[in-house]
């Protein structure tokens, strides 16, 4: 089952959403009943409900994930950093993670702060690999990744995937990284390509994976009660 809520009017209350935003639009609680409707009614299997999402999308999931981690086998991030330390609650609850980041991305940047030229529109994150690292050692998992450089699918492309993974056990507790070098603020896909309007206002977007197969390469072993245990 797929289930693609809608942030509605205003967007989400995510991560970086202030005490009185959320007490009038409770996303986490949204997204938590939406996971306990589909137990209840679609014979959803509780230890198997996974959790990804994209740019603010993705800052909606570092809350659900930071809030609710034991209704969740595993989340992903795509196009999202987290808000830097101290800016809102930290996660205390280790789950298997697999952040996409793009390293040209102009709105959300690799490597931490926020553009100039968002003024007070946006607020700065820390850097996607800083992410991953505070996931990581939540998680207790040492410093070795295993190191896979993807096949280009276009010689003549400008973006290139690395995948870094902590933890060997696919049906247990990972952390994972894929770093697109060269590509902007565009999840990565082979069949659902961006319009070159959109690329020009964006940054290029890599077609050597499918973002959400890979995820789900990552999701499919992982189970809450394994975490729980």
């Amino acid at each position: 089952m797929v289930i693609a809520p809608d942030a509605g009017k205003g967007g989400w209350s995510d991560c970086f959403a202030s005490e009185a935003r959320v007490a009038k639009k409770d996303d986490v609680g949204f997204i938590g009943a939406l996971v306990d409707h589909a137990v209840a009614n679609h014979d959803v299997d509780p230890d198997r409900v996974y959790l990804m999402g994209v740019s603010r999308g993705g800052w909606m999931a570092y809350a659900v994930a930071t809030a609710l981690p034991r209704k969740l086998a595993a989340f992903s991030v795509v196009l999202a950093g987290m808000p830097p330390p101290g800016r809102c609650k930290e996660p205390a609850v280790p789950l298997p993670a697999l952040v996409f980041g793009c390293t040209a991305d102009p709105l959300i940047y690799y490597r931490g702060g926020k553009p100039w030229y968002a003024f007070g529109f946006a607020e700065p994150v820390r850097s996607i690999e800083d992410t991953v690292h505070a996931w990581r050692e939540l998680a207790g998992l040492a410093d070795v990744p295993d190191v896979v450089h993807l096949p280009e699918g276009d010689e003549r492309a400008r973006t290139r995937v690395t995948r870094y993974m902590w933890g060997r056990a696919p049906d247990g507790l990972q952390v994972g990284l894929y770093r697109i070098d060269g590509a902007g603020h565009a999840e990565p896909s082979r069949l659902k390509r961006y319009p070159r309007f959109i690329n020009w206002l964006t940054g290029p977007q890599n077609a050597d994976l499918e973002a959400a197969e890979a995820a789900w390469d990552f999701f499919k072993p992982k189970r809450a009660n394994l975490k729980r245990a």
